[in-house]
């Protein structure tokens, strides 16, 4: 459990932005590469943050750390600060929550071989999911899946959703995106499959003993914000990730509300994933930001249990 001692956070007029021409001083906490189900490699995700004028950029990939070396590669290039970070999948109340690491400590063993784990159990969930979609009729297969990548996939990378849904889409089983999510993916949907997942509790375990900062990644997409209060008291989080694409004003004042009551860091950004079918998911690159001073709140608070 948490101590509730209030942190010093930015008010919530300052916390986020939507305009991206002001973005000096600001950081997206949130973003994917192709080390994931991101379209871009990360190197480019750096770029496109140094474009926006952005100060700090996360590379948060699901359950894989394989994108953060060529980011911060392309960190010291283009002089941006690049905060090394990972999505850990878990599952609580009946739906899928995430759990942002940040400033993890990238070359642990224990924490890659639990990723692996993580990934080995995705791998699972996607044949389950592509054994589903057999059965209702779609001819598809893992390699259909990764061969539409249009490059090779590198050991730490993980098939996600996405790319079984770009397949659908390029089989004609779906007109798009969200059309095949809607039809085939979603919870809920004909082919979804909910697979045995660690809880939030254990994944901020993990990333406290690699000696990093523990988020609640945007709690309004649960739909449940009894289940969000409910992990907010259960687990050791340092933060709550309050602005998000998917996010709006009442989600804004809910969760700062949640966040002051508990005594944690307010964290924000886009959940980038680049353009599928020209559409981008979730948000551009710094569309949604927060103040580079929360950095320096998450370095404290690791600092202050390390001391």
């Amino acid at each position: 459990m948490k101590d509730h001692n209030s942190h010093s956070e930015p008010s919530q007029a300052e916390a986020h932005t939507q305009d991206t021409a002001d973005t000096a001083g600001r950081c997206d906490l949130h973003t994917h590469t192709q080390a994931s189900d991101g379209m871009q490699p990360p190197a480019e995700n750096v770029r496109l943050g140094f474009e926006k004028g952005l100060a700090a950029i996360a590379i948060t990939d699901h359950d894989t750390l394989s994108g953060v070396a060529e980011a911060l590669e392309a960190g010291r290039q283009y002089g941006i600060t690049v905060v090394p970070g990972v999505e850990i999948s878990t599952r609580a109340g009946g739906k899928e929550i995430h759990v942002l690491g940040y400033y993890i400590d990238t070359e642990q063993e224990l924490l890659l071989s639990r990723l692996e784990e993580q990934r080995n159990t995705r791998l699972g969930r996607n044949e389950a999911i592509l054994k589903k979609l057999r059965g209702l009729g779609i001819a598809i297969t893992l390699e259909q899946v990764v061969s539409g990548l249009g490059r090779e996939l590198k050991p730490d990378e993980s098939i996600g959703r996405p790319h079984i849904a770009d397949e659908l889409v390029r089989l004609g089983a779906a007109v798009d995106m969200r059309d095949a999510f809607d039809k085939y993916l979603a919870e809920g949907a004909a082919a979804y499959v909910s697979p045995p997942r660690i809880t939030p509790e254990v994944a901020c375990r993990w990333i406290r003993e690699a000696g990093g900062a523990a988020v609640l990644a945007h709690p309004g997409i649960y739909g449940d914000d009894e289940l969000v209060r409910s992990i907010v008291e259960q687990c050791d989080l340092d933060g709550i990730e309050v602005y998000h694409s998917d996010h709006g004003p009442a989600e804004h004042a809910r969760y700062l509300s949640l966040a002051e009551e508990f005594g944690l860091l307010v964290t924000g950004g886009s959940d980038f994933h680049g353009a599928r079918q020209g559409v981008v998911f979730h948000g551009e690159i710094g569309s949604v930001s927060v103040p580079a001073a929360v950095l320096a709140q998450l370095k404290a608070g690791i600092g202050k249990r390390l001391g």
